[in-house]
């Protein structure tokens, strides 16, 4: 499990360097995350973890006042999340979460990026089988946290994976779709510095593809993630 991180972490990277597109994600994260839960951070712990993610990707304070504000007036359009599942060319399972306030236009959209890249779209739970739903939580590494310990502490919480990453010296952990609320509050109340929490989409089957087959899967995803509708585009290619 541990080293599905790896797998997208690349491609994640990518996705989340222009600002713009970041921001305008975010802001509808806030907006769900205030019509859910008010817009009050200390009593909404969905709320909270997004303005954490927001620091983590240098959006602004004043961005993220701003987006609280908007998403507690009442002229505020409600977001809906949507889940589309296809196939991309060489058999590769695309799974994509979307945010939209218009589902006719981000179906059609999802669909037409498959169908220009070779794709078809699908129906709507025809990918369970491939990817499992995780939370993933990631923390400061410090001198201070054993590893064995942090880990043994979180198994009681539905925790079944965690490790460091070398590179950004960040704890990941992993754990199951309903252990959310449990870690987060685990977390904060050991007073961990929270550095992101989301959910991500783990392939239990993989594809493999030479380079010049996955060139041709990386056309699609680039076109899914260039849509301001879509939030979240998960895989199952490796490159062999």
């Amino acid at each position: 499990m541990g080293r599905a991180f790896e797998f997208r972490k690349a491609r994640k990277m990518k996705r989340w360097s222009s600002m713009a597109k970041t921001f305008t994600r975010i802001g509808k994260d806030i907006v769900m995350a205030v019509k859910s839960g008010g817009p009050d951070p200390t009593t909404n712990s969905r709320l909270r973890a997004v303005i954490q993610n927001a620091k983590a990707a240098n959006m602004p304070k004043v961005n993220v006042d701003n987006a609280i504000k908007r998403a507690s007036s009442k002229d505020q359009d409600d977001y809906k999340e949507i889940v589309l599942e296809g196939y991309g060319l060489h058999g590769v399972a695309v799974l994509v979460e979307c945010t939209t306030d218009n589902n006719n236009r981000t179906v059609a959209n999802v669909r037409s990026y498959f169908n220009k890249t070779g794709g078809n779209l699908g129906t709507n739970g025809m990918l369970d089988f491939i990817f499992e739903r995780k939370c993933i939580f990631r923390i400061a590494a410090a001198p201070s946290i054993d590893m064995e310990d942090l880990e043994l502490d979180l198994i009681d919480f539905g925790v079944d994976d965690v490790f460091l990453d070398e590179e950004t010296q960040q704890i990941n952990i992993y754990g199951e779709f309903t252990a959310y609320g449990a870690v987060q509050k685990y977390l904060e109340e050991k007073g961990y510095e929270l550095l992101h929490a989301d959910f991500e989409r783990i392939p239990t089957d993989t594809k493999k593809l030479t380079e010049e087959q996955a060139a041709d899967i990386e056309k699609l995803l680039d076109k899914l993630e260039e849509d301001d509708d879509v939030q979240n585009v998960y895989h199952n290619m490796v490159i062999e």
